[in-house]
């Protein structure tokens, strides 16, 4: 049986975000699991309305499942358009905090969360802000994230020295926004602020928040993170490569065991890419078990970083 699928929005001033709910079928979950997508996508990345994907897999187990869809993403409203100025500022200190804080003040037990690509860079930043956050978070999984992209290859020529770097803010300057979705490439469009943040964080070493100078480096000397897995796939070549994923685990206190590449040669059914580690039809028999078993566990460690 397909978990119960509902929507619900939390509002804010002039927007509204979109969580969907993924429930097990007797929707009586008491582990809240929520799920933070990328850039130039939506929240889609981790579900279908047939029950394919991640999140239902997951409700499936007895997990009670959300999925967000950031400002101006899938169903959030309004959608990014010309003059939109937010940016993953404001995913960081104000809507992923507000998905948090909805979710600790319904469920007792302590939330897992689970992001993909730059979700998982902005879900730290966040924590790292907001430390009584990550207090009711007990563990968390991040597939393909990376904060800085060192690897050098054609791919990385391609999609972010040609893409990312110089298509996407002379187009932004053209139209008022990033259309990654009317350009296929991309599920979702970001806004020019966004493109301008992410593209900042990918190129340097140091870790600040161009609005405010918040510096995550000096945060992190002291902080307490939940214990986390970082999970990528072998062909992954740029957006979340291997050795990218381990300098960003490090960059938070963890280190080569808080990582997983999934590889044939690893005893895994594919090499794996950024998209299909989460819609491959594979998925459900190869690693998704060990995410659910990973996450279900009640073990509330923190690597203090």
């Amino acid at each position: 049986m397909n978990p119960v699928q509902s929507s619900e929005f939390l509002t804010g001033n002039g927007y509204r975000l979109h969580l969907r709910r993924i429930a097990p079928e007797a929707r009586d979950g008491h582990q809240a699991v929520l799920m933070i997508h990328g850039a130039i996508e939506n929240g889609r990345i981790f579900y279908s309305h047939k029950g394919q994907g991640l999140a239902p897999y997951l409700a499936r187990q007895g997990l009670d499942v959300y999925v967000l869809d950031l400002r101006g993403r899938g169903l959030s409203r309004p959608t990014i358009r010309r003059g939109h100025q937010y940016g993953q500022h404001e995913s960081i200190v104000e809507d992923i905090p507000k998905a948090i804080s909805h979710l600790q003040q319904r469920y007792a037990s302590p939330l897992r969360t689970l992001a993909h690509s730059w979700g998982g860079v902005m879900l730290m930043a966040s924590l790292l802000r907001f430390p009584e956050l990550a207090q009711g978070i007990s563990r968390q999984v991040m597939f393909g994230t990376k904060r800085r992209i060192r690897v050098r290859n054609m791919e990385r020529l391609f999609k972010l020295e040609l893409i990312w770097h110089r298509l996407g803010p002379l187009v932004s300057r053209l139209v008022g926004y990033f259309p990654a979705r009317d350009l296929k490439i991309g599920a979702d469009n970001e806004t020019a602020n966004y493109l301008r943040g992410v593209s900042e964080w990918v190129r340097k070493d140091a870790w600040k928040e161009p609005c405010d100078g918040f510096d995550y480096h000096q945060v992190l000397e002291r902080a307490a993170l939940p214990r986390t897995w970082f999970i990528t796939g072998r062909a992954d070549k740029v957006l979340g490569h291997a050795d990218d994923m381990l300098l960003f685990a490090r960059e938070c206190g963890f280190d080569r065991e808080d990582c997983t590449t999934l590889s044939r040669a690893g005893g895994y059914q594919h090499d794996y890419d950024h998209i299909n580690i989460l819609t491959h039809r594979d998925c459900e028999a190869d690693h998704f078990p060990q995410v659910a078993r990973w996450l279900a566990a009640s073990s509330v460690d923190c690597r203090v970083a």
